[in-house]
């Protein structure tokens, strides 16, 4: 095997590059410090974390999940791994999982320097200084790192999939530099780097990316496949590259099974989403403000509206200056390409949700950016090295606190998508989950407002839907709110819940058979949906059916043993058969979930009068849902 072409710079001194890694982890980790004292938040976070305790822990029974499921449309089981490690160190104290996320960023940063260093060292002018390289590779380092354009991925405990795929990646691409930088391949190093490629892929298949990157590499700065080079050459790049694109391609149909794509994009439309998401990553690169955790699509997209002509015309640019300094400056060149490259399966060409764009998306691709910026340091540093470090130390410090402050809008769900309208108020999402806030807080005329406004801009968007009928039927509006859940039922992902929510709207009608029907349809939609269980149950015992009420609630508090509604109205149920001491033990169980329930309270004083002294003198009734 052939070395690169260009001679050999004498090697750095090796504790010295640790500490300055080490610097670049540190100094990494300081914008980001406010994450330590986030949440949550309603952005799948609900859905993977706060609602789902199959991923808690590392016990078998978590890791038959966690390597089998495709929740949420994504197969990532090292990724859940180290969610699960999380969970049990930390519990469900969020402070935890970010500081854990924020580790593994650092970590990234400290090995795309080590990265940046080889290959600026690769390119660099024989002239250049090690001194040069190693402080460009630095700022190379740093402007990926601390950038605000990282944070949805590291603010965000739901892309924990994001940086720790992104460090697998960067060092798959360190280990393989490595194995092919001498006279011949060094195998363990070789096969080092495809075992951590595929830990890379099952954190997330945003790495299928990989073995293109690659090959651009041997063409530039490796030069190790060029028109002047033999075909055994080629050859023997191509057979090197074989295991890193099988593992690709069983990603990529992972990947589908996974996301199962629901309706797509007309072509057109597709060619004009890439090619504004390519020129929103570049440009958002270079100015970065304005950011949020969602970019909605538009209402009515149009491949020839304005917006996207900005887009056409950034990637013709893009091809004339790559066709342009393709001879001047091809490690540029090639930098760019892999950016374009590792950025391409997520410009659009398989739509996966309602955002045109988002942050998260460069977190794999900004590496070959900051090369570029790491490369124009090195020049400027030969040129004037007083105003080249004065330079890159006022955009890094620009970059940091801009930084810290997109790091505060993750703080809770409300600043997130108080931010998100703050960028775009046309985002129906955002709507809908500021809706859900204001109810859970009791403010529920503001509340409608919110998902009134959402179904306005999204006819399609099911969950708003959903919670608009609910609020309108907390507010005495039954009547109004049955189209709405007929409207929500009609899409796959919320039909269990707005069955059952029909269901309590049929009630308050005083349509009690035909909520009975929704509740049951709700069940079959989602047999582990306990406040349809619950409510089933309820309805049953209106119509007087009470031994058929009490498997529904047992369903219920098996499934969520913390309902305390449906240990009350179990215990109601129970008392009303004469069951006092099954019923006690329900409603005392309820009382314990729910201290402040007072019809749950007296329910239970009824139910002990009964077995001190006699029959009360009323039955309790539980609760309607």
């Amino acid at each position: 095997m052939t070395s690169p072409a260009g001679g050999r710079r004498a090697p750095a001194n090796r504790a010295g590059v640790a500490a300055l890694a080490l610097g670049i982890a540190l100094l990494t980790a300081l914008p980001f410090l406010p994450t330590l004292q986030n949440g949550f938040v309603t952005w799948d976070d609900d859905k993977n974390f706060l609602t789902n305790p199959a991923y808690r822990g590392l016990g078998w029974e978590q890791l038959q999940w966690m390597w089998s499921t495709f929740h949420l449309g994504h197969y990532v089981p090292l990724s859940w791994m180290t969610l699960g490690l999380d969970y049990s160190l930390w519990g469900m104290d969020a402070r935890g999982y970010h500081l854990t996320s924020l580790v593994i960023h650092a970590a990234n940063a400290a090995v795309v320097y080590l990265l940046a260093r080889r290959l600026l060292s690769l390119v660099a002018a024989q002239h250049t200084s090690r001194v040069a390289v190693a402080l460009g590779a630095a700022f190379a380092a740093l402007w990926f790192a601390v950038h605000p354009l990282r944070v949805e991925s590291v603010a965000w405990v739901t892309e924990r999939r994001d940086v720790l795929s992104g460090l697998l990646y960067s060092t798959t691409v360190l280990l393989y530099l490595g194995s092919v930088s001498g006279e011949r391949v060094d195998r363990r190093r070789y096969w080092a780097s495809v075992a951590v490629f595929a830990l890379a892929l099952l954190s997330k298949a945003t790495a299928m990316t990989l073995p293109a990157v690659l090959l651009l590499l041997n063409v530039q700065p490796l030069r190790r496949l060029a028109w002047k080079r033999s075909s055994d050459a080629a050859r023997t790049v191509l057979i090197e590259l074989i295991p890193f694109a099988v593992l690709s391609a069983g990603a990529m149909l992972l990947s589908i099974i996974a996301l199962s794509p629901g309706e797509q994009l007309a072509f057109a439309d597709k060619l004009a989403v890439s090619a504004w998401g390519l020129f929103f990553y570049l440009w958002k690169s270079l100015v970065p403000t304005g950011l949020a955790a969602y970019y909605p699509l538009p209402g009515n997209l149009r491949a020839g509206a304005p917006m996207f002509l900005i887009g056409y015309a950034a990637v013709i640019a893009l091809a004339a200056l790559g066709w342009r300094f393709w001879r001047r400056a091809p490690g540029a060149v090639v930098a760019m390409a892999a950016f374009v490259v590792i950025v391409l399966p997520m410009l659009g060409v398989v739509q996966n949700g309602p955002q045109l764009s988002a942050d998260r998306y460069t977190y794999h691709a900004a590496p070959a950016l900051a090369l570029l910026a790491g490369g124009l340091f090195v020049a400027a540093w030969q040129w004037q090295r007083i105003v080249a470090g004065a330079v890159a130390a006022a955009l890094l410090v620009t970059l940091g606190a801009l930084t810290w402050r997109q790091t505060m809008f993750w703080r809770d769900s409300w600043t997130l998508w108080s931010r998100v309208l703050e960028v775009s108020d046309d985002a129906a999402i955002a709507h809908n989950a500021l809706g859900n806030l204001l109810l859970d807080r009791d403010r529920i005329s503001e509340a409608l407002g919110h998902y009134e406004r959402a179904v306005r801009l999204d006819p399609d968007l099911a969950a708003a839907h959903d919670n608009l009928g609910v609020t309108l039927v907390r507010l005495g509006r039954p009547s109004e709110a049955v189209p709405h859940f007929e409207r929500a039922v009609a899409y796959k992902d919320e039909a269990a819940e707005a069955y059952s929510n029909w269901g309590v709207a049929l009630m308050a009608l005083g349509n009690v058979r035909e909520a009975i029907e929704r509740y049951r349809l709700a069940v079959a939609a989602d047999s582990l949906n306990a406040s349809a269980e619950s409510n089933w149950g309820s309805a049953l015992a209106r119509v007087n059916a009470l031994e058929d009420a009490i498997p529904h609630f047992r369903n219920a508090t098996r499934i969520q043993p913390r309902l305390a509604q449906a240990h009350a109205n179990l215990g109601a149920v129970l008392a009303r058969l004469g069951r006092w001491n099954e019923a006690a033990d329900e409603l005392g169980l309820a009382l314990i979930l729910d201290p402040s329930d007072a019809d749950t309270r007296e329910s239970l004083r009824l139910v002990r009068q009964e077995l001190v002294q006699g029959a009360p003198s009323r039955a309790p009734t539980g609760r309607a849902p």
